[in-house]
Parts: C-alpha cells; structure tokens; sequence
C-alpha cells in the first residue's frame, strides 16, 4: 500500500507542475495555431509542392516545412502521409514529411526548448531536418522502379491556389504569441514594473503547496507554486467552458465561445506575469514578455472579425479537435511519468546510457520502438532520463526514434507504402538517429564541429554514392 500511494503521489507530483510549468505559454497558443493551419491553409497550396514533378531543391524543403506545420501530434501524421501518398506526392518527399512531422513540428519543438533546453530543440530541428530530407531522398532512389510505375497515370496536385493574405497575418500573429510566450531574450525578460504587498496567508499557501508537491532535483521533481496553483485553477476554468463554448461551434460561436476565449486570453496573460511568495510578502512582476503577450492578444480580436463566421467556427472546432485529441494523452502520460520515477534508479540510466557509446544510442532508439509515448510526452520522459544520468546523445537518439519507429506506426507504415519499403524505412531511421545520438552526444563532449561535421558528410557520402552504384548496377541489369 505504501508503494503505491507513493508511486501515485509521484504522479500527481509530475502532473501538477507539468500543467503549471508547461502547459499555458507552449503548448495552448500551439494548439490554436494548429486549428488555424488545418482550417485556414488550403491543403492543395502545400500538397502541391510535393509531386515527383517539382524540383527537389523545392519538394523535401516543402515537405520538411509542411511536416512542422501541419502535423501536431503523431497521431494525425499517418493518415496525412497516407492521403499525400496515395494522392500522388512522392515517396521521397512522403517519407521526408512523414520523418520530420513528428520532431519537428511546431508543439514538439517549442516544448523540447522550454523543457529540456534551446540546444536540444535546435540539435532536434537540425538533425530531423537534414536526416529526413536525407532518408527520404534515400528512399526514393532505392524505389525509384516502382515510384516510376505508380506515378505513370497520375500527377500530383497541380493547383495555382494560395493563401489568402489575412490568414498569413493571423497566422503570423499566433506564432509570435508563442515566440513571445517562450523564447528567451533580455527585452523579453526586462522588468517593467515591480510591486509587493503583505498577504500573511500566501505563505501558508505556498508551504502547503511545498507539501503536497515537494521539489526534488534529484529526480526532476519541480515543485508547483502559487502562480501555478492558480493557473491549474484557471485551465480547469477553460476546460470547463470550452466544453460547449468549442465543443459545439459546429453549430455555431455561442456565448461560451467568447467566454472560452477571453478565460484563455487572461489565463495567458497572467501566466506571463511574475508573481513570487517572498517571506510574508507577494511580489508580482511585469516583464516584457507579459506586455508582448497581452499586445498580441489584443491584436488577435481585430483580425479574427475579418473572417466569415464558418471560418472562425472551423478554426476553433480544428483546434479543440486538437486538444481532444492531445491533451488527454499528454494527462495521462506525464501522470505515468512520475509514477515510473519513482521506481527508477539513477545508476540503471548511468549504467545503460550515461556515455556516449553505439550501444547506448542503440539502447536509445530500442526504447523508442517499444516504449512509444504520443508525441510531447517523449519530452518529459526525456527530461526523466536527463535528470537520472542518461547522456546527451543517447537522449537525442531516443527523441529521434520514439515518434517514428514505434510498432504501430511501423505496421500503418507497411499498409501504406508496402513491407518492404517501410521496413527499409526502419532501418534508416534506426541507423540515422544512432548516428545523431553520436554526433549531439560528441558535440556535448566537446569535439570538434568541424570534426563531426567532416565525419558525418563523410558517412552521408559513402551511403549516398553506395545506393548510387548499386541502383546503377541494378540498371544495367535490367
């Protein structure tokens, strides 16, 4: 009994800071920005960049760029693969958008950067960005007989549609909601204003708070505060009237709706406040950042009254359709992420994968295959493991492979596109993110940039002109 409210109290632990902590600048502007992306952004003005048709130097860049946009969670990437591919776009770009969907888009990446660090979400973006475009140009050469044939009486989207110039500025918008809300700048951080009163009853909160959800750094344990006490408070708040308010904007914006978007509008604001339990006092903080927000919040409302209705009705149910889809998961997985905390011991991590070895990346990438966790969730899990010793490169190799080498995504893989070019596509993928673990994990040591940079063109040459020669010799036998 006693292991497992301790395993539970591990979990409510993680919970509570991850809501508090994460969730509000990183992952709700996201969400919207999401909704906006699938509900604004025609789909023939992305697809049509990724037919055998369009040059290369077009196409992979295309596909790589439409992976980061449209696909949030790994679990809307499948089918989106599925219908460019069988809609005629070609197995390289595919397979490039397929790859770089799940770590590269724009949630997975601004969460690795708040949570794990900015030099593990740019040696993600870097790594899945040239690796994907490089394994599916890889692909495409390999299969280039039978992507021939498939393509003989179809072409890929052909269609001179763009988007419309307002939807870009929403867009732009949103993004920079998010930038403002995460990234890490002096003006950004500057105080503006700085006020403090005594509220004896604060620090009786808070104490209770440090009770309840202790800090611990030897396991990554982060504490929760008052601000994020009250911000739990508040996303509850949110979750509760958005319930009907974008629950059923199918039907229609109706009161709730506004009121859903006001509460998250405030809850954000609020969130980029500074509000500290200091002794017997309460300090609040104004930054940059807090101005920034509240700005583009602001800024948002004009331009939302632009849009017909149905198009502000489609953004918002796509982007609740999101949170359905994600939150829940992200709940129940941060919440299993505590619990396996507290069982795990930090010399198993050290001993596995506390050095950058080939059978520690290797041990990475298998834990990926058999231990998926939705897209997000392998980030706290990645903290867990940094926290406990697990080095840098194999951490990378890990967040390589878990969204794309799962088992489930290798069978609708292999339904898609066949056994044998979705088994090929597994073992790049394997070989591939061994070989970023490698190349982060002997940056983190201190190697030479130059160094890795000549070793691993030099290996990226030597596969390329290999698959150069036998597709050749395959040619001449044919």
């Amino acid at each position: 009994m006693d292991t497992l409210l301790i395993a539970l109290q591990g979990g409510l632990d993680s919970l509570a800071a991850y809501l508090a902590a994460h969730v509000l600048l990183c992952l709700v502007p996201a969400f919207f920005i999401a909704g906006a992306l699938s509900a604004l952004v025609p789909q023939s003005a992305i697809i049509r960049f990724l037919g055998p048709d369009a040059p290369r130097w077009v196409s992979y860049p295309a596909a790589a760029g439409a992976g980061s946009l449209l696909a949030v969670c790994s679990c809307t990437i499948q089918p989106l693969f599925a219908g460019i591919y069988k809609k005629g776009a070609g197995l390289g770009p595919a397979i490039t958008f397929l790859f770089f969907a799940p770590a590269g888009n724009i949630l997975a990446l601004s969460y690795t950067g708040v949570a794990l660090g900015p030099e593990f979400a740019i040696a993600r973006i870097l790594l899945a960005l040239s690796f994907g475009i490089g394994i599916g140009m890889i692909m495409a050469l390999l299969f280039r007989v039978g992507e021939e044939a498939r393509q003989a009486d179809r072409r890929a989207f052909a269609s001179t549609e763009s988007i419309p110039r307002r939807n870009l500025l929403f867009l732009a918008t949103l993004v920079a909601l998010l930038i403002a809300g995460t990234l890490k700048v002096d003006f950004l951080k500057a105080v503006l204003f700085q006020s403090q009163w005594s509220w004896a009853t604060a620090v009786d909160l808070q104490q209770t708070l440090d009770r309840w959800v202790p800090v611990n750094e030897a396991i990554g344990a982060e504490g929760l505060s008052l601000q994020g006490a009250l911000l739990i408070g508040l996303l509850l708040m949110i979750g509760a009237v958005a319930w009907r308010g974008l629950g059923r904007v199918d039907q229609g914006i109706n009161r709730l709706t506004s009121v859903t978007l006001a509460l998250t509008a405030a809850t954000l604001i609020f969130a980029a406040l500074g509000l500290r339990v200091l002794g017997p006092e309460l300090q609040l903080t104004v930054t940059g950042r807090t101005v920034a927000v509240a700005l583009l919040c602001a800024a948002l409302v004009p331009q939302a009254r632009r849009f017909d209705p149905w198009d502000m009705q489609q953004w918002l149910w796509e982007t609740w359709r999101f949170v359905k889809q994600i939150f829940p998961l992200l709940v129940v997985g941060v919440f299993l992420v505590g619990v396996i905390r507290v069982f795990i011991e930090p010399e198993w991590i050290r001993s596995i994968a506390g050095s950058n070895t080939v059978l520690a990346n290797l041990a990475g990438v298998v834990f990926g295959v058999f231990m998926y966790f939705p897209t997000l969730v392998e980030v706290p899990i990645a903290k867990m493991f940094l926290s406990l010793g697990m080095h840098p490169g194999p951490l990378i190799a890990y967040l390589m492979a878990d969204p794309e080498l799962s088992l489930q995504s290798i069978l609708i893989t292999a339904a898609i596109i066949g056994k044998l070019r979705a088994w090929t596509y597994v073992g790049l993928v394997a070989l591939f993110s061994t070989l970023a673990g490698l190349t982060y994990g002997a940056w983190s040591d201190g190697a030479s940039l130059y160094l890795i940079g000549g070793l691993v063109l030099g290996f990226v040459a030597l596969l390329v002109t290999s698959l150069h020669l036998i597709e050749r010799a395959r040619q001449q036998r044919a």
